[in-house]
């Protein structure tokens, strides 16, 4: 079994830890993850050096993203979301709504959010007014309200 790698993250990575921390992960992780998309960097001293540089502008950048994302989390909350689905007269869904419904939904109405951002809790299967929660950032995650409608 390979020993595991040391790295220093570049940027935050979500599950992982933010810009300038030591990581220790599985080597596949970091050859073929981490490295190539630039989130990590093997543990020298000069890579050290650059990132104590740039922990000031690391600091500003990570700021702004929580200020924007704290943003974006007041707009999603007065938000209403409306998904048409096709449905039985019971209100039973043919078939469920999924985060991509939702981000797609999300779309629409002018916000640019991955699906992967968005968490529902357990299955959308009937017709009704349902609260999904879309992380923004690793400190923000909004409630969205989700009214499921028939189409």
């Amino acid at each position: 079994m390979a020993n595991n790698v040391k790295l220093i993250l570049l940027q935050d990575v979500d599950n992982l830890g933010l810009a300038g921390t030591e990581v220790v992960v599985a080597p596949g992780y970091a050859r073929n993850y981490l490295i190539p998309r630039g989130f990590a960097a093997k543990a020298t001293p000069g890579i050290l050096r650059v990132l104590a540089a740039n922990k000031e502008k690391i600091e500003a950048k990570r700021r702004d993203e929580l200020v924007a994302a704290q943003a974006v989390a007041a707009k999603l909350m007065e938000a209403n979301i409306e998904i048409a689905m096709q449905a039985s007269d019971d209100n039973q869904l043919f078939g469920s709504v999924t985060a991509r419904n939702v981000a797609d939904a999300l779309a629409k109405a002018g916000f640019q959010i991955e699906h992967t951002r968005i968490t529902i809790e357990s299955a959308i299967k009937m017709i009704g007014e349902y609260t999904v929660a879309v992380k923004l950032h690793h400190e923000v995650t909004a409630a969205l309200k989700v009214n499921v409608v028939r189409a």
